[in-house]
């Protein structure tokens, strides 16, 4: 049966216009996505989509810049800004508190909500996530991250660059089917993300200093063969986090959420039960 995709609705959160869609009922569950091109909460989290929403009031956000989201340039501190755009956002759905599933770089802006804003999240998953910017084990900037830069650059959006893209961010590549290369490249070569990222990237600021601040619960996911995140930095958020644990899956990339969906699901599931 062909998974019904759920109603988009937007609001306004702060300075930008925000786009959603959620489904289930109970405590809430907001889930950010990564910051490759075309992506938004829908292409990340549909694989979880349902299962999440059995237990939880599941609410994917595409953030400021991606999505259906408006498209600031933001001039510097990206993570703060969107820490502060998910607060308006929570405040206008009356979300007094949640749970939190962050891919890559919403795992950063996650980690920047619990810093700026700890009553807002409770606990916390992050997957791949690199708010610190160094790593003594790879080189700077990763293969995948490289990839994410160049995108836009020379001749622009492809289907040839997308699926190299996505290669980077998996390990099985029989995850990479001709729909998805399809539908992703068609959503990052939208006019308005091509105008945006063309000549800019969200300014990053490293968290290194702020992470023992943070005081929610986490669990970092990570893919062991990432090549968009280093292993040895949830290695340092695994100290440094007051509170956290980690779970890493061998024979994954960046995207553990869809490479080892129902175990995936599984742990998410227990750490936000217990």
């Amino acid at each position: 049966m062909e998974q019904r995709i759920p109603e988009s609705k937007f609001i306004q959160a702060g300075e930008v216009k925000l786009h959603y869609q959620e489904g289930g009922s109970g405590y809430p569950l907001i889930c950010l996505h990564g910051g490759g091109p075309g992506a938004s909460g829908w292409s990340n989290f549909k694989g979880n989509f349902d299962e999440l929403c059995k237990h939880y009031r599941t609410i994917l956000v595409d953030m400021p810049d991606y999505g259906r989201s408006d498209k600031p340039r933001v001039q510097s501190n990206w993570l703060a800004f969107v820490a502060r755009s998910l607060k308006e956002f929570m405040d206008k759905l009356d979300i007094k508190r949640a749970h939190f599933i962050g891919n890559s770089m919403g795992g950063q802006a996650t980690i920047k909500l619990a810093i700026d804003h700890p009553d807002k999240v409770d606990r916390f998953v992050i997957i791949g996530s690199t708010p610190i910017k160094c790593t003594v084990f790879q080189p700077m900037p990763l293969e995948a991250i490289r990839n994410i830069i160049e995108y836009y650059q020379g001749s622009g959006p492809s289907p040839e660059k997308m699926r190299t893209l996505i290669k980077s961010l998996t390990y099985d590549h029989g995850f990479i089917t001709d729909e998805l290369v399809k539908e992703r490249y068609e959503a990052s070569a939208q006019p308005d993300s091509v105008a945006l990222f063309r000549d800019y990237f969200p300014p990053l600021e490293d968290l290194y200093f702020e992470i023992p601040r943070v005081k929610s619960k986490a669990l970092i996911i990570w893919g062991q063969d990432d090549r968009a995140g280093a292993l040895d930095v949830g290695l340092i958020m695994l100290r440094q986090f007051q509170d956290a644990r980690m779970y890493i899956f061998s024979k994954c990339g960046h995207w553990a959420q869809v490479e080892h969906r129902d175990e995936f699901n599984r742990v998410v599931l227990q750490f936000f039960e217990k």
